[in-house]
């Protein structure tokens, strides 16, 4: 992303975080970029101003106000679009759980995108195959039905792509390579981003539950795998 060490630089990138229970991550990275204390970022939920779910703030690089879910892409199609209008060179590219989009107001903005040509859009679907109480398929995803993300967002005029999530230089091509597509073809792009939910930490890779809570120490004592 273009951005400065002001976070409320004008002509920045815009990064809109919609799947914002999963925030804890975003402040990481945020605080490691300098936009956030360590202090802050460190004592979260335990004394920090950081919130569960993300609250706007310019001046920490917090672009939007989401956890409602269904809200962030339709601020980000807005954000891209006023950049289109004001003839501005910034990017706008918006994080989405693949749960979230069983929201139709995201569906709304995929065709506002497409209809002005807003190739300065880039989604990125964490695609866990998980949502807050329980499997996709499980709830509405046809079983399966493979690569349906990838086939609906194509099909309502979207520039399409897939990667590996966990593999961070796979990921950052893939969205290279999908935005120069995207210009080519004047349209939107998204990456599928496959994923594990809890990867890494082996007493929480792919059980719903932890969506609500942490493990315990024994659970903890089960291990971790990184590839």
């Amino acid at each position: 992303m273009n951005l400065s060490a002001d976070p409320e630089w004008e002509n920045r990138d815009r990064l809109v975080f919609s799947k914002a229970h999963g925030g804890y991550g975003l402040y990481a990275i945020l605080a490691d970029l300098g936009y956030l204390k360590q202090d802050d970022w460190q004592t979260f939920y335990n004394g920090s101003f950081l919130s569960g779910c993300i609250e706007r703030s310019e001046k920490h690089a917090i672009e939007a106000s989401c956890g409602s879910l269904g809200h962030g892409l339709p601020m980000a199609a807005g954000m891209a679009f006023g950049a289109k209008l004001q003839k501005k060179g910034y990017r706008v590219y918006c994080i989405v759980g693949d749960g979230e989009m069983q929201e139709g107001s995201n569906w709304e903005s995929i065709q506002f995108a497409v209809k002005y040509e807003l190739t300065n859009l880039t989604v990125i679907v964490d695609h866990n195959k998980l949502q807050a109480m329980d499997y996709l398929d499980d709830v509405l995803t046809i079983k399966g039905r493979k690569d349906d993300l990838q086939k609906k967002f194509r099909a309502f005029g979207f520039a399409t792509g897939s990667c590996r999530g966990h593999h961070i230089r796979e990921m950052a091509s893939s969205i290279q390579r999908i935005i120069g597509l995207g210009k080519a073809r004047k349209k939107p792009q998204v990456i599928i981003a496959d994923t594990i939910k809890g990867y890494g930490l082996l007493c929480m890779e792919n059980i719903p539950k932890f969506h609500f809570r942490l493990p315990s120490g024994d659970e903890l004592k089960m291990g971790t795998r990184y590839e």
